[in-house]
């Protein structure tokens, strides 16, 4: 075991955030509580300062102490944003069918940062991507029915600007009176918002004299609308769903109440390995569930039929379960398992106990007797992580399990345990069982909440100004 100490602060440019993948584990972190703070909520906003634990030669560990807060939209004064031109980088990505929005979800989390800003007089001009376009403009992906829907919600005039760029939009821009708000087109119709091109954040950032990135779900993106119009832009600062989303989630990581649970599913454990690594580091109890289950199991050496199996993690799975073990982490798997002979909601189907699977039956759900066993688990917990289903939930008979999860947390939420929900999969199922609203915190981030558990830095917070 060799111990590296590595100390940095700096600010990433656009060459260096177009490499982020091949550099994160550089830039990683495992949070650590500061100890001037109180165990209320932990300011989420910090420029890099990371110690770097080499445990192996395969995985490094790292920590990351709070320094010092980004800015954000309450340190700011009615003089800051009055008259102002504010470009708001806001997650706008919502379903469509055709023209109609089957979800506002998204626009409604950015309402409190927009009607902020108008309230204070400033002139509100409004970015977002939707979709994946494959370049230049696409109709289907048009931002037209936000506008629209975000002009009801508001109940005044959102204008719909022909493009991100160019003329036409500077010309609207400078006719806008205090309290205005413009909706720029698809951001993604051009191909250097995510390349990150300085000409192109240059044009972003033409006649805007403040930006505010509300888009939690794009905060992982080193793109050119949250990461390269901060270098055109000062000041630079975070709207109140970003705040809120990272307090929620780095206090989770940082300073939970304990005892604290995860419960992390999904299909497989290579898209979990940086969650369930950083979490070991801070849990009391990790429960498993969904199809990541049987590569635990198979690595166990127990017959697992025909159900979905890593080969080739078998043995990160045995070492996920050592490192657990040398932490004193609890890992929790389930007892019994809903099987079925085919991938299929018409499935044949039965409840069997863990290690009894026959051959040609495969593994979709948790059974009853896990569920109990969850909820007895969690009985005690003060803070709860949910990333994952326990099962297939999309299909009804396979739905029971991620959706009495669901339901325990409801419970335990109504009885002051903290609980969050961090993942897209978890959202959407919490989200259909009707009871988003019952939880502590529902992340509007998928591939963000990820990467902010797992412990990894985001390009769109750490390009904003330090308080």
């Amino acid at each position: 075991m060799s111990l590296l100490f590595v100390t940095c602060s700096f600010r990433l440019h656009s060459h260096q955030c177009n490499r982020w993948k091949h550099v994160s584990i550089l830039h990683g972190k495992r949070l650590l509580c500061n100890p001037t703070t109180t165990n209320k909520t932990l300011s989420p906003f910090f420029p890099l300062k990371t110690n770097i634990l080499q445990r192996n030669s395969r995985n490094l560990h790292m920590t990351t102490a709070i320094s010092s807060r980004k800015k954000s939209l309450k340190d700011l004064s009615t003089a800051d944003l009055k008259g102002k031109r504010v470009l708001v980088r806001c997650d706008l990505n919502v379903p469509l069918d055709g023209k109609t929005i089957t979800d506002d979800t998204r626009i409604r989390a950015s309402l409190p940062t927009i009607q902020y800003l108008i309230n204070h007089g400033a002139k509100v001009i409004l970015s977002s991507h939707l979709g994946r376009p494959k370049g230049g403009f696409e109709d289907r992906y048009s931002l037209a029915p936000v506008a629209e829907r975000l002009g009801q919600l508001l109940g005044k005039s959102v204008r719909m600007a022909p493009d991100c760029i160019g003329d036409q939009v500077n010309n609207m821009v400078h006719a806008m009176n205090d309290g205005d708000i413009i909706l720029l087109e698809n951001v993604r119709f051009y191909k250097e918002e995510t390349d990150n091109d300085p000409d192109f954040s240059r044009k972003l950032s033409m006649n805007m004299d403040l930006y505010v990135n509300d888009a939690f779900g794009s905060a992982h993106r080193a793109h050119a609308s949250t990461q390269g119009v901060t270098e055109f832009i000062r000041p630079s600062v975070a709207g109140f769903l970003l705040e809120k989303e990272l307090e929620y989630l780095q206090t989770a990581i940082q300073n939970p109440q304990r005892p604290f649970a995860a419960i992390v599913g999904g299909s497989k454990v290579s898209s979990k390995i940086g969650v369930l690594d950083s979490l070991i580091e801070k849990c009391n109890v990790i429960i498993i569930g969904g199809g990541m289950i049987f590569t635990f199991l198979k690595a166990r050496g127990v017959s697992v039929g025909s159900s979905l199996v890593e080969e080739d993690k078998l043995d990160l799975a045995k070492e996920i379960e050592q490192m657990a073990a040398r932490k004193g982490v609890k890992l929790v798997f389930p007892t019994d398992l809903v099987i079925a002979d085919k991938f299929d909601n018409n499935a044949n189907t039965k409840v069997v106990p863990f290690d009894q699977i026959p051959e040609g039956w495969m593994g979709l759900d948790i059974g009853p007797e896990s569920i109990k066993m969850i909820e007895s688990e969690l009985a005690s917990c003060k803070t709860i992580l949910w990333n994952g289903p326990m099962g297939v939930f999309e299909m009804e008979k396979f739905a029971k399990g991620t959706f009495s999860v669901a339901q325990i947390l409801a419970k335990l939420t109504e009885q002051g345990t903290i609980t969050i929900i961090g993942g897209g999969d978890s959202v959407a199922a919490v989200e259909k069982a009707n009871l988003a609203d019952k939880m502590s915190h529902i992340s509007t981030g998928g591939g963000a909440s990820l990467e902010l558990i797992e412990g990894r830095v985001l390009p769109g917070v750490a390009a904003l100004d330090d308080a």
